[in-house]
């Protein structure tokens, strides 16, 4: 079914709402724009999926806006971030409460990030097709095969939702996998400050702090450009050319056109460029941008104390049924002995499954051992 009228949205929405959860998925294009574009919706009940499509209703999606932050219904997703960031710049509002398959997955004995179909194929045990997933989902009408290709995203999704929870609860976890995602319903995690911007900006880490805040002002002005055009921020001008700017931080017009890449800028550009650049230029020393230096590499005694705590981390992992690289990477284990009162180990349900045992660990109340060529605890 395809939601084309306000009306048929209305009445679906009001179907949704009696139920505890929906599974949610969008599809969209970001290939030309600054912000991706929505071009279709899915959502399913136990009972029905549907396609919505925007593009006809136009931006008339108060109805979906409404279910999609109604507290009394959770919004079930696969890898939610692209979703919540398209959904919060289309409708203004972002899902709540939410619940993330490819999440939960790693704590069921799946990998991290294990994909949509590998979820399907696990806990509903059905081998999904992927004929279309390079379709242009903006042009229409869609076909029959791209419908049921899009509602399979939702249709599978709702019924491993149904086995995960079950088995989370069983378990004890489900708190574990609603603690990992409650920093995905904040807005802060997908608004974009363009004053941090310079941060994203490839091998800008090679420059000095006086060249940073330069980056941090072209980085600024480029995301404001990109957004005001709606085109991608590397079609105004690439990572490349913004950091050779960095570095030769231009006075003139001619200086910013001696850099290759500049040919399709305007003249309102260069003289924009110019203004940021010697803004950047002028920034008083207290407030140049920190220095981007590399994670230095522990000591030897300190990676052998680490390759210890792994091997202990990924035993408890095994038996847990969790992934390795859900709980904890080895920076977090050197954090952990370098600075413990800040370490993400120390909290929730990281500190319940395995800080106590590094604890144990460090202070010598544990050891590890090997038997029949496994890693045994002592």
């Amino acid at each position: 079914m395809i939601i084309s009228t306000e009306s048929e949205l209305a009445e679906f929405c009001a179907r949704a709402a009696s139920f505890d959860a929906v599974a949610v998925d969008t599809e969209f294009l970001r290939e030309r724009t600054f912000h991706p574009r929505l071009c279709l919706i899915q959502v399913g009940t136990p009972e029905e999926s549907v396609a919505i499509d925007p593009l006809a209703l136009k931006g008339h999606l108060d109805p979906l806006a409404a279910l999609l932050t109604d507290q009394s219904t959770i919004k079930v997703f696969h890898a939610c971030t692209q979703d919540m960031e398209v959904i919060l710049h289309a409708l203004g509002v972002l899902p709540e409460p939410i619940f993330d398959t490819q999440v939960a997955a790693a704590f069921l004995g799946e990998r991290l990030q294990v994909a949509y179909n590998g979820v399907v194929q696990a806990f509903c045990g059905v081998t999904l097709p992927k004929t279309e997933s390079l379709t242009d989902w903006s042009r229409r009408p869609l076909t029959a095969e791209q419908l049921e290709y899009a509602l399979d995203d939702v249709r599978y999704l709702i019924r491993a939702y149904a086995v995960m929870r079950e088995r989370l609860e069983a378990e004890g976890r489900l708190w574990w996998v609603l603690d990992e995602l409650r920093p995905l319903v904040e807005r802060s995690h997908y608004e974009i400050d363009r004053r941090q911007a310079y941060k994203r900006v490839k091998r800008v880490n090679s420059c000095t702090r006086k060249q940073m805040a330069i980056a941090r002002e072209l980085a600024a002005w480029r995301e404001g450009r990109a957004e005001k055009l709606d085109i991608p921020r590397k079609w105004v001008m690439s990572d490349e050319v913004l950091v050779a700017l960095v570095k030769r931080a231009p006075h003139t017009v001619e200086d910013v056109r001696g850099v290759r890449g500049t040919e399709q800028l305007s003249e309102g550009d260069v003289a924009a460029i110019l203004v940021a650049v010697d803004r950047g230029r002028r920034c008083p020393p207290d407030r140049l941008p920190p220095a981007q230096h590399a994670r230095k590499a522990p000591s030897g005694e300190l990676e052998s104390v680490v390759d210890l705590m792994y091997a202990l981390l990924r035993l408890v992992a095994e038996r847990a049924g969790v992934a390795t690289a859900m709980i904890a990477s080895r920076d977090d284990l050197v954090d952990y002995v370098d600075h413990p009162e800040r370490s993400r180990l120390r909290e929730g349900w990281r500190f319940e499954l395995v800080g106590t045992r590094l604890d144990d660990l460090l202070a010598g109340r544990m050891g590890l051992t090997v038997k029949d060529r496994r890693i045994e605890l002592l």
